[in-house]
C-alpha cells in the first residue's frame, strides 16, 4: 500500500532547511534558575507527590545517610528552573521549528518520549542553568493522529558548569484531521452507573435522594468509593451511614472541555469534606 503524503514539498524543504540550521546551533543556554535548590521547596514538592523519603526533608537522617546530608529529589530537577505562572521562558532552538509547524497546520501535539538522566544528586545552594540544544526532526510521517513531525530535543542542567542532570524530549507535531459532520445521528445518553454488591446500596441511596457513605462494620471505617474490603483492617464486612451533606469545599473543577460522552458541558467537580453528626470526617 502506498503512503499519502498531503505536505506540499516546498514546505517539507522549508521545514526540514530550519530544523538543519537550529539542530546546528548547538546548546543554548537558558536563564539561571530563580532560587538554588532550597529546603523548604523540597519540602513542598515531597508533600505534593506523596514522596516521604527522610533523606530529603529529615537534616538528622540525611547527616547520617550515605549521602552526609540533605539531597534534592533527582525528578526535580526541571522544577528548578522552570519560569513559573506568568514568568518569562528563555527561547531555545525548538522554538522557531515548533512555531513553524503550528504556521503550516501541524497545530496538534502529543508528547512521546522522556528520558531522564541523572549524574548526581542537587544539594541545597546548587544553582542550576539550563542548556536546549535540538537533536532530531523527522517527518512528515503518517500517524493515527494524522500527519506530522516528530521533534526531538535535549535539555542539560548545569551547576557550576558541571552537567548534572539532562532529559531527552520528543513530540509529535501533527496536523489534526477534519472532522467529517454526521447529521441525522441521535445525541448520546448518559452512561448508566455500574450497579453491583459494592455498590447498591449507594444507588439506592442516590434514588432516594440521599448521600450514604460506605463505612466497615468492624473498626468503623468510612470510605468512598464503596469497596468489597476495609482499607485499614481488611474486614469485608461492611454498613453505611447517610451523610447530612452539611461540609467544606476545599477545591472544585468546572470541566469545559474535551466533550463528555452523553452529558452537557460544563461540568462540575468538587473536592469537599463533611461532618457527620458523631464527629466522623470522610472526603
Amino acid at each position: 500500500m502506498t503512503t499519502v503524503l498531503t505536505t506540499p514539498e516546498s514546505v517539507r524543504e522549508l521545514l526540514a532547511a530550519l530544523a538543519e540550521r537550529q539542530m546546528a546551533a548547538g546548546e543554548t543556554p537558558g536563564a539561571p534558575a530563580p532560587d538554588p535548590v532550597n529546603l523548604p521547596m523540597i519540602r513542598h514538592w515531597t508533600a505534593a507527590m506523596g514522596d516521604r523519603n527522610p533523606v530529603y526533608t529529615d537534616e538528622e537522617f540525611a547527616a547520617r545517610s550515605v549521602h552526609g546530608g540533605i539531597v534534592a529529589p533527582p525528578a526535580m530537577a526541571q522544577v528548578w528552573t522552570m519560569p513559573g505562572l506568568g514568568g518569562e521562558r528563555s527561547p531555545t532552538p525548538v522554538d522557531d521549528v515548533l512555531a513553524a509547524l503550528d504556521e503550516h497546520g501541524f497545530t496538534g501535539v502529543v508528547a512521546t518520549n522522556c528520558e531522564q538522566t541523572y549524574h548526581r544528586y542537587l544539594r541545597p545552594g546548587d544553582r542550576l542553568v539550563p542548556a536546549t540544544r535540538m537533536t532530531g526532526f523527522a517527518g512528515p510521517k503518517r500517524t493515527a493522529l494524522g500527519e506530522g513531525y516528530f521533534v526531538t530535543w535535549e535539555v542539560t542542567w548545569y551547576a557550576s558548569g558541571e552537567a548534572v542532570n539532562s532529559m531527552v524530549f520528543r513530540v509529535l507535531k501533527f496536523r489534526p484531521r477534519e472532522r467529517k459532520s454526521q447529521p441525522g445521528i441521535r445525541k448520546s445518553y448518559p452512561l448508566r452507573p455500574a450497579v453491583n454488591r459494592d455498590t447498591e446500596f449507594f444507588w439506592e441511596g442516590v434514588r432516594k435522594g440521599e448521600l450514604r457513605i460506605q463505612r466497615c462494620a468492624r473498626c468503623g471505617e468510612l470510605r468512598h468509593p464503596p469497596g468489597p474490603m476495609c482499607p485499614r483492617c481488611r474486614s469485608a464486612d461492611r454498613t453505611h451511614v447517610t451523610a447530612s451533606g452539611v461540609g467544606t469545599v476545599y477545591s472544585y473543577v468546572v470541566h469545559h472541555h474535551p466533550p463528555v460522552p452523553g452529558r452537557e458541558t460544563p461540568l462540575w467537580s468538587l473536592l469537599w469534606n463533611f461532618r457527620r453528626e458523631c464527629g466522623s470526617w470522610a472526603t
